[in-house]
């Protein structure tokens, strides 16, 4: 059994594994399984703390150290606990910041956005060192003990090890938790203002204290600098009088970056595009270039006096040369003939500036913020010098306006990093988002365009953006933020009520700005805010680029969001490191928008324009807890629902959205794009170009309005491989077409051999499986119609192309690149997403159709399996659960299916059956392998989720749950491994509309 030790000595828990539950005292104990948390996929401290939070009535968190990032990703969580919570810690080596504890105190303040009633206190003993959560739920108390402290990286990345253990509440270990919380309680004081702001006057950072490894005389690592690269300090012995001696060394990206520039110049190429997403380095980048070319003169053009200014200190530091080779070109400042000339495009495009500088005279121009050079004051630029070499650099090369920004550059990338995975590599700043429900007004509405001004700043708005930000700003922190608004003179309105208004005790000083104030108002603004005189600008839209405000903290959004690049450009306006910024807070106000369904888009990168691929990243992001650099993705339940719902109204794959990404990525090409590059450009997801008409050759026709060139013959064989081989989620017709376009025919044991040199499966099954799809034989009569097949046996081991096939593959060049074209991407796609399957991978999506062809059934009988089908020839039944039924559904299809826990779901055959049903039988015995799919509800589309596999237990016959007359037989399916925990809180947890 399980005994606490406690007095003076640390905690220990001893578990005996031979006893599947923890209780001696009750006569009918309920087993609970002991649980090993040690921070892998899906189970990780972080997931495993919100499901509890989420179901307990009570807590308790009793931790040495705490950090604010890991109470930011518990937010949402205590913000929708409504039972009551503790937080025990103490002020042990330090650790724990006056930052963090204000985050923690800020828990005690509940407010209308936060209704948990949460005591922290401070513990006395000078080394209070324990890892313990304890949560009471209505029928157990759930205990989590181990290694992990309440800090983001002990929930989600560190090598942890905890146990959950689980006990009745009369048990002996429930007994002995009460009389060891409750001793903690006794010997502890409740967290107070005043202690905090005392020990803020004493505090110093434990990474400045001996005590936290940081011995003498060792060297210390290299710190990232705000703009990425690592700043060393130089060998030399220093003088406390002179300044810092530096060496700029560029970071990993930079270093990669460089390197391919460098490769494009040596294969002879003279102009070089970089895109590089907001505050990853890019002018560092260029200089760190600059440097190692070591040009005669070089030219910087950028749109802005600001910007150039920080580019020539950034030069300055990267070059080590004098500051009498750098000269600017901008507003009174005429200097022309320095080394290093910064220039404004505004001055240097000017016709009498443009005079005194030869076509020659610089042998290295770069261009920041490039995006702008359609421009017609770029153009006259870019005409009139002619550099040895020209490199570019933008986060979002993409316009709307037709300009094509790749082809200035002769379409050469040499390196392309994006917010997603810059946020992995740790070049920018982390941010929690909370995407919150904006105010509801009086008759029960939220913002949605159009709304009035007295709307949009009444007083209930203003309390509730209040309440928002006094919620999930950080605490201890001054905020440095920008507030986005739909109307100019709402920011206008809403900066001068909130500077009658306080936070936390503070009055709030705010100022708004929009495209009608001078360049030099918003400079002067923005240093406001940088030196903590202002709190917050308000503003529309002119802060969506070109501005560097690194101390940026919160980014706060009261407007819809319209476009995904926007979104991305001012979510990208607080991504930038600063030495005094731990994080970035974002909260967006969702109302009932139509485009909420950019949201989503917007913060995962998706530009697939698949809503499955829409659901599975908001799963993704409950399964890891966080996003790449420990981001965070939350959304309250009201928001939740408002962008779920927008996602299920909305057309994604509309032709208008097709061909925006089409000629998006021509643009980047310089020609139209195969499917293939829509794969590797994580562009549009290249089975629904495919399957948009019969092809992707016949959808390029309809874009361009120009002839495809094939014959009506070659058009079904490419529908054939569209609509058959590049959605197969197999490999299998994909290895065996493209060994066939090559030797012309192979036997069935030749067909085994190469499918097990891919490493697929290759037994007799598949392999005639696999004939079926490409000899239509698989197909129904709907599907052949459209169809033309590409495989036949030639005699009962033999296959081979049919002639329709092999003639055009061999006569058409356009019509092979296009097969071709269909096969590498179905390989690389198929790898890429189901190469574990087996036959399903668990989490996927699948169709019925999918379902007959990897079960390897002789025909495709969709129409036919309704919510189950047995079939008798491979021993397989799958079984597909809508589990939310449409309203009106008829009672003999009313069925309660349920998921009662992670391993076990209810089910229900067809109404009118019984044990001794011949389709029943089976199923009951366990005779055929029982495959689970499962859907929310018919909104979600043909594709439901796979489950896993599973066995029946506990059959009973019964009756339908709205109609008894009906007969129906109910059972228990119990998961051979347990349902994941991302896709059982898609339809029991965070993600439902229950």
């Amino acid at each position: 059994m399980a005994d606490f030790i406690w007095d003076s000595a640390p905690l220990v828990l001893e578990q005996d594994v031979r006893f599947g539950y923890l209780n001696r005292s009750v006569s009918s104990p309920r087993q609970f399984s002991p649980e090993i948390i040690f921070n892998t996929k899906g189970n990780t401290m972080l997931r495993v703390l919100r499901q509890n939070l989420r179901k307990c009535t009570s807590f308790t968190f009793s931790v040495a150290f705490v950090s604010p990032r890991a109470i930011a990703l518990l937010k949402q969580e205590l913000a929708e606990f409504s039972g009551t919570g503790r937080i025990i810690t103490s002020d042990y080596l330090g650790f724990n910041s006056p930052d963090a504890f204000s985050e923690l105190l800020n828990l005690s303040r509940p407010n209308k956005l936060f209704r948990a009633s949460i005591d922290v206190r401070l513990h006395h003993r000078s080394d209070f060192h324990p890892k313990g959560y304890v949560f009471h739920h209505s029928d157990n108390v759930t205990a989590i003990l181990g290694s992990s402290n309440l800090t983001e990286n002990a929930l989600v990345k560190n090598h942890e090890w905890n146990l959950k253990v689980a006990a009745a509440h009369r048990s002996d270990l429930a007994g002995q938790l009460h009389e060891l919380l409750s001793s903690e309680v006794q010997n502890s004081d409740v967290l107070t203002a005043e202690w905090i702001e005392q020990y803020r006057e004493v505090y110093q950072s434990p990474r400045m204290d001996l005590r936290m490894g940081s011995r003498r005389g060792l060297r210390r690592p290299a710190a990232p600098s705000a703009d990425g690269a690592e700043v060393e300090p130089t060998s030399l012995p220093i003088d406390k009088d002179l300044p810092l001696l530096k060496t700029v060394v560029p970071n990993s990206m930079q270093q990669a970056a460089l390197a391919a520039i460098q490769t494009m110049r040596l294969d002879g190429k003279d102009k070089a595009l970089v895109i590089s997403a907001t505050g990853t380095g890019k002018t560092i980048l260029s200089a760190l270039d600059v440097r190692h070319v070591d040009p005669q003169r070089m030219l910087f053009v950028v749109h802005r006096e600001q910007i150039l200014d920080r580019a020539i200190q950034e030069f300055q530091l990267v070059l080590g040369a004098n500051a009498a080779d750098f000269g600017k070109l901008a507003g009174r400042s005429r200097n022309l003939h320095t080394k290093y000339v910064f220039a404004t495009v505004q001055t240097l495009s000017q016709p009498e500036v443009m005079k005194e500088l030869a076509p020659d005279a610089f042998d290295y121009i770069l261009v920041d913020e490039v995006h702008r050079a359609g421009a017609e004051s770029y153009r006259r630029i870019l005409d009139h010098f002619k550099p040895k070499f020209l490199l570019g650099v933008t986060a979002t090369p993409e316009r709307s306006d037709g300009i094509n920004i790749y082809e200035i550059f002769d379409f050469n990338v040499p390196y392309e990093i994006r917010l997603n995975h810059a946020l992995e590599e740790d070049m920018l700043s982390p941010f929690h988002y909370y995407g919150i429900a904006d105010v509801e007004f009086s008759n029960g509405t939220a913002p949605s365009e159009p709304h009035c001004l007295a709307r949009l700043t009444s007083d209930d708005r203003v309390s509730h953006v209040l309440e928002a930000i006094a919620l999930y700003g950080q605490a201890g922190v001054a905020p440095r933020g920008l507030i986005f608004c739909s109307r100019k003179d709402e920011a206008a309105r809403l900066s001068e009520q909130l500077n009658q208004r306080s936070l936390r005790g503070r009055p709030l000083r705010t100022v708004a700005l929009t495209g009608e104030d001078s360049i030099a108002r918003r400079e002067e603004q923005v240093v406001r805010l940088e030196r903590g005189e202002l709190d917050y600008i308000l503003t529309v839209d002119i802060f969506n680029e070109g501005v560097d405000i690194p101390s940026i903290n919160q980014v706060i959004m009261l407007r819809q969001t319209q476009s995904a690049i926007v979104f991305v450009q001012q979510l990208g306006r607080g991504l930038r490191k600063h030495p005094d910024k731990e994080y970035v807070v974002v909260i967006d106000f969702i109302g009932n928008y139509a485009n909420n369904y950019l949201i989503p888009i917007a913060l995962f990168g998706d530009e697939s324009l698949n809503k499955e691929s829409l659901r599975q990243n908001l799963i993704a992001a409950e399964e890891s807890g966080v996003l790449p650099g420990l981001s965070s993705v939350r959304f309250d339940r009201i928001s939740q629902e408002r962008v779920l719902q927008s996602i299920v109204d909305t057309t994604l794959d509309k032709l208008q959205n097709i061909k925006a990404a089409f000629e998006a990525l021509k643009n980047r090409l310089g020609g139209n794009p195969q499917l293939m590059d829509f794969y590797r450009f994580e562009s549009v997801d290249p089975v629904l170009l495919a399957t948009r008409d019969d092809n992707y050759p016949a959808l390029v026709s309809r874009l361009t309005k120009t002839s495809s060139g094939i014959t009506p013959a070659q058009n079904c064989l490419l529908a054939l491989l569209s609509y058959e081989v590049l959605p197969a989620k197999r490999l299998h017709e994909t290895v065996l077409l493209r060994e066939l376009l090559k030797a012309g025919q192979l036997t069935i044991a030749e067909m085994a051999s190469i499918f097990t040199r891919h490493g697929i499966a290759a037994d007799l099954a598949h392999v005639r499986s696999t004939v079926r799809s490409l000899t239509l034989d698989f197909n129904t009569d709907s599907e052949r119609s459209k169809y033309l097949a590409a495989v036949k046996w030639l005699d009962d081991e033999t296959v081979g192309l049919t002639p329709e096939l092999d003639d055009s593959y061999s006569s058409s060049q356009f019509f092979s690149a296009s097969v071709d074209d269909v096969l590498d991407t179905a390989y690389a796609l198929i790898s890429d997403r189901y190469a574990d399957g087996d036959p399903f991978m668990v989490g996927k999506q699948y169709s019925r159709k999918d379902a007959s062809r990897l079960l390897c059934w002789q025909k495709n009988v969709m129409s036919t399996i309704y919510g189950y089908k047995v079939d008798r020839p491979t021993m397989s039944c799958p079984i597909f659960v809508t589990y939310h039924k449409s309203e009106g559904v008829t009672a003999s299809i009313d069925y309660g299916d349920e998921l009662l826990d992670h391993s076990t779901m209810r089910w229900f055959t067809r109404s009118r059956r019984r044990l001794t049903s011949g389709e029943v039988i089976p199923i009951v015995d366990n005779n055929v392998a029982l495959h689970v799919f499962i859907k929310k509800d018919d909104n979600d589309g043909a594709d439901f989720f796979y489950l896993g596999r599973a066995r029946s237990q506990d059959a009973v016959e019964a009756t339908m749950p709205n109609d008894p007359k009906l007969s129906v037989v109910q059972m228990d399916l119990k998961f051979e491994v347990p349902v994941l925990p991302e896709i059982y809180d898609y339809f029991k947890g965070p993600l439902t509309s229950e």
